[in-house]
């Protein structure tokens, strides 16, 4: 287990004790505020029938006596509160501490002034946009913004989000349409997507009961693809013997509705194949790592704040940022000697020998390329100039 994760798992321990605290202490106030509230309506109830004019006329009553008796019982009901009360504040306090200090609320700390493009910035959101389907808000943007980058990317997507929302009402025309009209594109891709469009189509026409209907369906639109899907074509011509019923057939497995949702992720991928793009957009994808990223670099901000060192000036980060397998696009070596991460100005070099080392080890070891060295890891000696750039 990492050292980071260990100590997480201490600081959300840490919380969750707080907290547990927290609700045993207002529970014990709870039940307190309750004890004292139901003795002092017992009280009063008392004291009002005890003044009641049904009482016997012979036995005079003195009000006065009355209430100075239910002052003298009740006391300062307040003051029955305060220490269970005040327990509960302080507890409040340390989770509130506890809270500031594993999630500081001010991100502003790990924040470098970096110079942006403002124009790329804006082609980059309105992109996202456009990928969630947030049309308006998109078109208000590049209005704003006086730009066209992402116009083609708009109309790309425009489209997408037509053909989705049709398949949620199990509309297939427009699908189609667009797969007939990209069968070499998707061909490239490896996509079996018209199949699964007409397949889907088929299936449907089966559930509602039409032989007649699913047979001309099948001669027109899935005798084509026999030749390649042979196998499957079969399968689903075994369905006109259970038409009206294929969810009691041996092939109920084709009307499972998941088969819908993930026909709709594959076209979303296609099409983002086709311009290029992600599923995810690099806003949203940068977005999420930042946010997981974000703790570490506090952190980092916070101790170079107290060393006075100048968290601005940094070109690389001097702790790794440890990130989830979903944000490791390309694989990332780290140099066995000096343990650094290698980048494209101290990139990973092969030697004679086999083994890999960063640029600024074999420097260092080579004293800047004066002499031959020894690899750390064997007895055979190299040279810089027998060193070659490694690619990943």
């Amino acid at each position: 287990m990492s050292i980071l994760l260990q100590s997480k798992i201490m600081e959300l321990s840490t919380i969750i004790d707080a907290f547990d605290h927290v609700v045993k202490k207002q529970k014990l106030s709870h039940s307190k505020s309750l004890q004292v509230i139901d003795q002092v309506s017992h009280e009063i109830e008392q004291a009002l029938a005890s003044v009641q004019p049904d009482q016997d006329p012979a036995v005079p009553i003195e009000q006065k006596s009355v209430l100075m008796g239910l002052k003298s019982k009740l006391g300062d009901p307040l003051n029955q509160l305060h220490g269970v009360q005040k327990d509960l504040n302080v507890n409040i306090s340390k989770f509130q501490k506890a809270l500031d200090k594993t999630f500081n609320n001010d991100i502003s700390k790990a924040y470098r002034c970096v110079d942006f493009d403002t124009r790329v910035i804006n082609s980059i959101i309105t992109s996202h946009l456009y990928q969630e389907g947030l049309f308006e808000i998109g078109d208000s943007l590049m209005k704003e913004s006086e730009g066209s980058q992402a116009l083609s990317l708009r109309l790309h997507f425009f489209e997408m989000h037509q053909i989705l929302e049709a398949i949620k009402s199990k509309d297939l025309k427009h699908a189609l349409s667009w797969a007939s009209a990209n069968h070499d594109k998707l061909k490239e891709f490896g996509s079996h997507i018209m199949l699964k469009l007409h397949r889907l189509q088929f299936m449907e026409i089966v559930k509602n009961g039409s032989v007649k209907e699913a047979l001309s369906y099948s001669r027109t639109h899935l005798a084509p693809l026999a030749a390649h899907h042979m196998e499957e074509i079969q399968k689903l011509m075994g369905c006109l013997l259970w038409v009206g019923k294929p969810d009691r057939s041996p092939y109920a497995d084709l009307t499972c509705p998941s088969h819908w949702d993930k026909l709709s992720e594959e076209l979303n991928q296609m099409f983002c194949n086709m311009v290029g793009q992600s599923t995810r957009s690099p806003l949203s994808v940068a977005l999420a790592a930042g946010v997981e990223g974000l703790p570490t670099m506090l952190k980092l901000a916070n101790v170079m704040a107290a060393k006075k060192q100048e968290w601005q000036d940094m070109k690389h980060l001097p702790v790794p940022i440890d990130l989830s397998k979903e944000f490791q696009f390309h694989s990332v070596f780290v140099c066995p000697v000096s343990k650094d991460r290698t980048s494209e100005e101290n990139p990973p070099m092969l030697l004679p020998c086999g083994h890999v080392l960063c640029k600024k080890s074999i420097y260092t070891l080579s004293r800047s390329n004066t002499r031959s060295f020894k690899c750390p890891y064997c007895p055979l000696d190299a040279s810089v100039s027998q060193c070659r750039p490694l690619h990943f």
